[in-house]
């Protein structure tokens, strides 16, 4: 009798502050955890200015691209504003307004080139957007591999394959708000 008496205390004891209920308020309250937390700029480094550090530029590596901004672009020193055609050889302005400009006579001078490039990329500004399948053919069918991207990672991805000395070209749109990425060279 007295083990028993013993062990009811001990129950008693021990559940004594635990609620045993679905509805009970969680152990610890973040405004992290809630569903409706929305990240800000204190939050995350997606809302802080990009900058990229070129410690070293290799001898023959290409063209690269060290800036850009919502009226144009920082290549190789050179700025350019609006639109740009980035070529093996030459930076040209590119005659589109947005994404729905890219058509297939506006590609037309990527697959007029020689030598043949291996990758376009195209930058669409803010976001990635969807271009006519018809532009998409003409390019494969020229045998050019495309990878559409929103503006700020296609400025990247060209500069990684143009480091790889791959034979690659970007058609760019200048993105309409501040995703800026500064680069300082060391």
């Amino acid at each position: 009798m007295a083990g028993v008496m013993c062990a009811r205390v001990l129950l008693q004891r021990s559940t004594q502050g635990l609620i045993f209920s679905s509805r009970a308020a969680p152990a610890f309250s973040s405004p992290f955890l809630s569903r409706g937390h929305r990240l800000g700029p204190s939050d995350d480094e997606m809302y802080q200015r990009t900058s990229v550090s070129v410690m070293q530029k290799e001898p023959d590596s290409g063209v690269m691209i060290n800036s850009y901004s919502s009226r144009g672009f920082n290549i190789d020193g050179n700025r350019v504003f609006g639109p740009c055609a980035v070529l093996p050889p030459a930076i040209l302005q590119w005659n589109v307004g947005s994404y729905k400009d890219i058509t297939e006579e506006s590609v037309s001078l990527f697959h007029m080139l020689e030598p043949r490039i291996e990758i376009l990329v195209l930058g669409t500004g803010a976001r990635v957007e969807r271009i006519n399948p018809s532009v998409l053919a003409l390019l494969k069918k020229k045998g050019i591999a495309v990878e559409v991207q929103d503006t700020p990672n296609a400025c990247a991805t060209f500069n990684f394959l143009s480091s790889e000395r791959r034979v690659t070209a970007a058609g760019l749109i200048p993105p309409p708000v501040s995703t800026a990425l500064e680069v300082t060279e060391e």
